[in-house]
């Protein structure tokens, strides 16, 4: 009996050792800094919103929510950052289109963003702006369609960076229009726009955050938006579609973590992201940036990033672009 007794003592004793010794429970996170890593530079529209919900995930849960941009290649050299990191929930990644453009455009990419990637949470939806500069001359789509093909490979384009959604709208344009444009890639919309303020540069189409700025600013001219309808923050810019039938590029801005993030940190992320999109204050700073909250669960927001994938795989290979 007493044998028996001195094993269960013992047996107890090694399983308290091993509840002393496990890591801290989820409901602790974060204890530390949470680096959010961007794709693109300082001053554009995803690092307009980033640190919007930066600032108001960082009060709400206690710790610094750091936005590091990690600019170059479309956004993955952010991606790859992220992917790699350890997957404890204090390294994130900011995800938007050329997330899902990115793994039919780019060839050799190291990882495979939805198998490597935990979804996390969706944040807002957006449109982008066609936007010219003021020294260019056509005042409409149609006369901008007529003016590209009386001019081919005689005006360009920027771009916030290859496989970025303001790259592919571009050629989707170009491939429905059959409008001759060269691509200029930039490593932001914000980098971008001095050349096309300067008419070095014709046009972008934008991510609406950046390209309405400078559209207030009167540094550029706004001529249409992506979305299949007039968007609801610029009422008065008429839908391309209403042109060119059929165009539609809409955007999304949401999480992901890497792959193995324990499910009780992105369930702490997502309900924290649902309750800031349900804050008066924040929302009305997503909508000075043209944005609508578009709340998830993480399995919505994995199906919505699956789905634009395989939605922007059809236009790379009907557009017939790459990049190795």
């Amino acid at each position: 009996m007493l044998r028996i007794l001195r094993k269960s003592v013992f047996g107890l004793a090694v399983l308290l050792g091993l509840f002393s010794a496990a890591p801290p429970a989820a409901a602790a996170y974060p204890d530390r800094p949470v680096h959010w890593l961007i794709g693109f530079s300082p001053g554009g529209p995803v690092d307009i919103v980033a640190r919007i919900m930066a600032q108001w995930l960082s009060e709400r849960l206690g710790q610094q929510f750091i936005v590091e941009n990690r600019t170059g290649s479309g956004g993955n050299i952010a991606a790859a950052a992220a992917i790699n990191a350890p997957p404890d929930g204090y390294t994130l990644l900011f995800v938007a289109p050329n997330n899902a453009i990115s793994t039919s455009l780019y060839k050799k990419l190291p990882f495979d963003f939805l198998r490597d990637t935990t979804p996390v949470a969706s944040i807002m939806q957006l449109t982008n702006m066609l936007v010219v500069s003021n020294a260019f001359p056509p005042k409409s789509v149609k006369e901008f369609i007529d003016y590209c093909n009386a001019n081919p490979g005689k005006i360009s384009y920027a771009s916030s960076g290859n496989g970025t959604s303001v790259h592919m709208s571009a050629e989707l344009f170009k491939v429905m229009t059959k409008c001759d444009m060269v691509h200029v890639p930039y490593r932001g919309s914000a980098i971008a726009f001095p050349d096309i303020i300067s008419n070095k540069v014709q046009l972008i189409f934008d991510n609406l955050p950046s390209a309405m700025e400078q559209v207030k600013g009167g540094n550029v001219r706004a001529l249409g938006v992506t979305s299949p309808q007039r968007w609801p923050s610029v009422p008065d810019v008429p839908a391309i579609a209403e042109t060119v039938p059929g165009f539609e590029s809409v955007g999304f801005y949401g999480i992901s973590a890497p792959k193995g993030t324990p499910p009780e940190v992105i369930e702490i992320l997502n309900k924290a992201v649902g309750e800031a999109l349900k804050d008066p204050k924040l929302v009305a700073k997503l909508a000075e940036t043209g944005g609508i909250p578009k709340p998830m669960t993480p399995a919505e927001f994995g199906k919505l990033v699956a789905d634009e994938t395989a939605k922007w795989r059809k236009v790379v290979e009907f557009a017939g672009v790459s990049v190795d």
